[in-house]
């Protein structure tokens, strides 16, 4: 069974900022839950294709899990890749959770695991693109000045899914999606003011925010 939970999020503008529209779903496959001691560690996904994930968003979803209210335990993902050579290298890292339980069969693996208190990896895939600009601005400079003239404007989409695999069970535990768009202004009289959407970092604050919900939750399916 699958429960599916979602946030829409109506366009938000800020002082000094540019307009931002969110959708934040998960879909749930099995119930879940931190025990005490018990870690998380966040992976890239996009290897598998050959477009690796925005090293600085991964960065960005870590620190959020691990901070704020409703903090979660993460370990970096290269000490568990290290720890774990070389069955999480991109060439050698389980593709899906068949795969995954064939993994946790192997001599040593089971005790590395326990040993670091990994309860789930989240495999991060997605990421974040200028899909549309306009408008024009100029700037030219003369004996008496210079400034700049004009307006532009672009929108970045950032879109991003989470696998989570429970460990314990060697299971899809389920995917929590974050999709932003957003649209950021450049309006020029003589000096220019960037009204800037911030996607990536509010994909990364929305996502790890649903994650922790989703990670931390006894909810039964």
């Amino acid at each position: 069974m699958t429960i599916r939970n979602s946030s829409l999020l109506i366009p938000l503008s800020f002082a000094l900022g540019g307009c931002i529209t969110a959708s934040v779903e998960n879909n749930r496959e099995e119930t879940t839950g931190l025990q005490a001691g018990e870690t998380v560690v966040v992976m890239a996904k996009s290897y598998h294709q050959g477009n690796e994930t925005e090293a600085d968003y991964i960065s960005c979803v870590e620190k959020a899990l691990g901070s704020g209210s409703g903090k979660l335990n993460v370990i970096p993902g290269q000490n568990f890749v290290d720890n774990l050579f070389p069955w999480f290298e991109p060439r050698t890292a389980p593709a899906d959770t068949k795969g995954l339980a064939a993994l946790m069969s192997k001599p040593g693996v089971p005790a590395a695991v326990k040993r670091m208190g990994v309860r789930y990896v989240v495999w991060l895939d997605g990421g974040t693109e200028r899909v549309t600009q306009g408008g024009s601005l100029s700037c030219a400079a003369g004996p008496g000045g210079g400034g700049c003239f004009g307006f532009a404007w672009w929108q970045d989409d950032a879109d991003y899914e989470a696998s989570i695999w429970d460990l314990a069970d060697s299971e899809a535990a389920g995917t929590v999606t974050a999709d932003y768009s957003g649209t950021s202004f450049l309006p020029a009289l003589v000096v220019p003011i960037p009204l800037i959407a911030r996607t990536q970092s509010k994909a990364c604050n929305g996502l790890a925010k649903q994650l922790k919900t989703f990670l931390s939750s006894t909810e039964k399916v």
